[in-house]
């Protein structure tokens, strides 16, 4: 039996391993998922959310022992890791609380015809998963996938194969068979699953590979729902609390080694206040702590593997040729560990002004006024998240900024109950949020005589 090996990041230590679901296999585990659709279906909203809250204590009693196999798996600092987990479990009833209101039927009327609108479950739903989030990210997308009657075949990253496993085993706790099944391996098992009698993919990952999956599910015209890469930017006006606006930089750009889909990774600076921000930039960047996920204070852990490592380097590398400049970090890079470095004179004909780079590099450019910080913030086909720091104008320039989501002196996530969505090449559809639970369901209108 072939084996999928999962290494520690920070160490290279094996962490453990999985069978490989052999390719010719994953038509039948997605039959036996499409025989179990229509009992799950027949329990209803409320029963099927009694039997996902039960999971919400096991998630937050485990915590602490999944984080840790999260952290020697992925690499995160480990509070984070648990945080992860956490907030998963304790946000299930929030999110079954929006699921039932979601797909209650509604009634219209219009004096000659009454029509109730049904949100009933779409089928099979396939969910590709990355490896930044990888207990998060299943979660995401398997939770509101059930909860609104489907059932669901997952196959998480080939990086983090084992965490996403406990989280499938944690949840068939609860689950009646084959509701919830998984698949591992790499291209070749996600390229099947796609190609499969599955109804519904719903997949976060690279932009590349969404336009792939498109394109082998408009054979059959598959509803998909894809949430691709970013290249965020941080505009600061003239008006912005520097200090504050240093330090979410710093957070935002090497949170999780930058290997967040929002990660802030293009920052536009005003020249009149450039300097003093650069250097609370540089200021906030030293009290970043590379290390080992599973050491105390660590604030940035290693790359998720070598691949991803060169990538990084490369994109500084080049910058550095095309004349940016490094005012912090830049050197003493080790093994997967890409120390936090900021960059300034970056341009949008270097890669890493255009191109993602999911790392620890924050990248500045000096710009005359607003209008031109916009101008190169929207310079991009990507649009998942952006921000603004600034006084009175700051909601002006957001409104300006096409992106799916804008924070205005904050994070650009929304209230409990907004979707996460990307605009132009970030995203295809979206998820979370009343609206964001309907993709997972097919809209049936049902009408008679008044």
């Amino acid at each position: 039996m072939t084996t999928l090996e999962s290494f520690n990041p920070a160490t290279g230590a094996l962490v453990g391993e999985v069978p490989v679901t052999p390719s010719d296999e994953i038509p039948v585990i997605v039959a036996r998922s499409r025989a179990a659709q229509r009992a799950w279906q027949e329990l209803g909203v409320d029963r099927r959310g009694d039997l996902l809250c039960r999971a919400s204590e096991a998630m937050v009693s485990r915590a602490e022992k999944l984080g840790k196999l999260l952290t020697e798996e992925m690499g995160k600092p480990l509070a984070e890791a648990i945080g992860e987990i956490k907030s998963c479990g304790e946000g299930i009833a929030e999110h079954m609380r929006e699921v039932t209101e979601a797909t209650a039927p509604e009634v219209i009327e219009d004096g000659r015809t009454r029509s109730t609108i049904y949100h009933d479950p779409y089928g099979v739903c396939a969910a590709i998963t990355p490896w930044n989030f990888p207990f998060a990210m299943p979660h995401w997308m398997v939770l509101p996938a059930l909860a609104t009657g489907n059932t669901v075949v997952l196959k998480p990253s080939e990086e983090t194969p084992l965490i996403a496993q406990a989280y499938v085993d944690l949840l068939n706790e609860v689950l009646p068979p084959d509701v919830l099944l998984a698949v591992h391996g790499a291209d070749d098992q996600g390229k099947v699953l796609v190609q499969s009698d599955v109804d519904l993919i719903a997949f976060t990952g690279s932009r590349e590979t969404g336009k792939h999956i498109m394109a082998a599910a408009s054979t059959d015209l598959k509803r998909i729902i894809l949430e691709l890469g970013g290249k965020d930017p941080l505009v600061v006006l003239e008006d912005a609390d520097l200090a504050t606006a240093a330090k979410f930089a710093a957070n935002s750009s090497f949170r999780n080694a930058g290997q967040v889909c929002v990660s802030t990774e293009r920052i536009y600076v005003p020249r009149s206040v450039s300097e003093k921000f650069v250097d609370l930039l540089v200021q906030e960047t030293a009290k970043m702590k590379l290390g080992s996920g599973l050491e105390d204070g660590t604030r940035v852990g290693p790359m998720i593997n070598a691949r991803q490592r060169d990538h990084v380097l490369a994109q500084i590398d080049e910058a550095v040729s095309k004349g940016a400049k490094v005012v912090a970090g830049g050197e003493g890079h080790r093994d997967n560990f890409v120390v936090p470095t900021v960059l300034t004179d970056v341009t949008h004909d270097m890669s890493i002004g255009r191109d993602e780079t999911f790392g620890p590099v924050a990248c500045v450019t000096v710009v005359d006024d607003e209008d031109e910080a916009v101008r190169l913030a929207n310079d991009t086909p990507f649009g998942l998240g952006a921000v603004v720091f600034g006084g009175e104008r700051a909601a002006e320039a957001a409104r300006r900024l096409t992106a799916g989501m804008i924070g205005i002196n904050k994070s650009c996530g929304g209230a409990e109950g907004t979707p996460w969505v990307g605009a132009r090449q970030s995203g295809y559809s979206f998820h979370s949020s009343k609206d964001g639970h309907r993709n997972f369901t097919q809209t049936r209108v049902v009408s008679m005589n008044a």
